[in-house]
């Protein structure tokens, strides 16, 4: 046991130019916060390419590969090889960022759900898990879930509603909650309450959701601290259990190995 909090920013974007210019004190903040590890998620496929860059660099830092909804419209056949060649370089450990986002709609919806498809496909051809990220499009990824049998994932940053927590719950998926835990109009303290302690998450998002006191600032690693916090409030559990038992599930999630101490 280490006789400080461990945590694991499980899900944020490293290679987002607002990172450029300081990353080195960012990731030395975030160790210095105890967030030991980190995954950085790809966006696209050149992302992906600088995401396992940036793993190589930095110890900790682990890298996806994947095309996210807002790019699905540009997602072609050489696209799609290249991030296929990375997952098959087994230097990634997982799937994505991929899902639906009917919010924005920088992409046909036909080919988002499509490019997910293809995703959940590769998931379930390499065995790694899926990072899902769903904005008003609880009922399609709903149906996602359903038909990746045998898929694991994660559901990333999650505001969907409680039909979408339990379909990832019962198909054995993880929930992962943001720095909006921590917005003082944050409506989701009973999807935080309903989630077992072996499917939690946390993450950053950085450098998007920064938590309160930060809030409508650029966010880091190490601000995942103040996520754990807001959680550890939310389910009436100790700061301390939630940093360890989201750090396993997260070493777990991404199959890391012995969990730090």
């Amino acid at each position: 046991m280490p006789d400080h909090p461990v945590y694991f920013d499980s899900h944020c974007h490293l290679t987002d130019e607002r990172f450029a210019a300081d990353l080195d004190a960012v990731i030395e903040r975030a160790g210095q916060a105890g967030v030991t590890r980190i995954i950085t998620v790809a966006s696209d496929a050149e992302d992906a390419e600088r995401a396992v860059q940036l793993a190589r660099r930095f110890e900790g830092v682990f890298a996806t590969a994947g095309i996210h909804p807002h790019a699905a419209g540009s997602a072609d056949r050489v696209a799609k090889q290249r991030v296929t060649d990375l997952v098959q370089s087994g230097e990634v450990v997982a799937i994505g960022e991929t899902g639906l986002d009917y919010h924005y709609d920088f992409s046909d919806r036909a080919v988002q759900r499509e490019l997910f498809r293809w995703h959940l496909e590769l998931a379930a051809e390499s065995g790694l898990p899926a990072v899902v990220h769903c904005r008003e499009a609880d009922d399609d990824v709903v149906a996602a879930i359903r038909d990746a049998d045998g898929v694991s994932g994660i559901l990333h940053c999650f505001a969907g509603d409680r039909r979408l927590l339990d379909v990832g719950l019962e198909a054995g998926w993880y929930i992962s909650f943001s720095g909006m835990v921590t917005f003082r109009n944050y409506g989701g303290a009973d999807l935080v309450r309903a989630v077992p302690p072996d499917r939690l998450l946390i993450e950053t998002d950085g450098p998007y959701l920064a938590p309160v006191p930060h809030r409508g600032k650029r966010n880091e690693p190490a601000y995942v601290v103040l996520t754990a916090e807001a959680i550890a409030a939310i389910r009436g559990e100790d700061e301390n259990t939630i940093a360890e038992l989201t750090t396993r599930n997260a070493v777990s999630c991404y199959r890391l190995g012995v969990s730090p101490t």
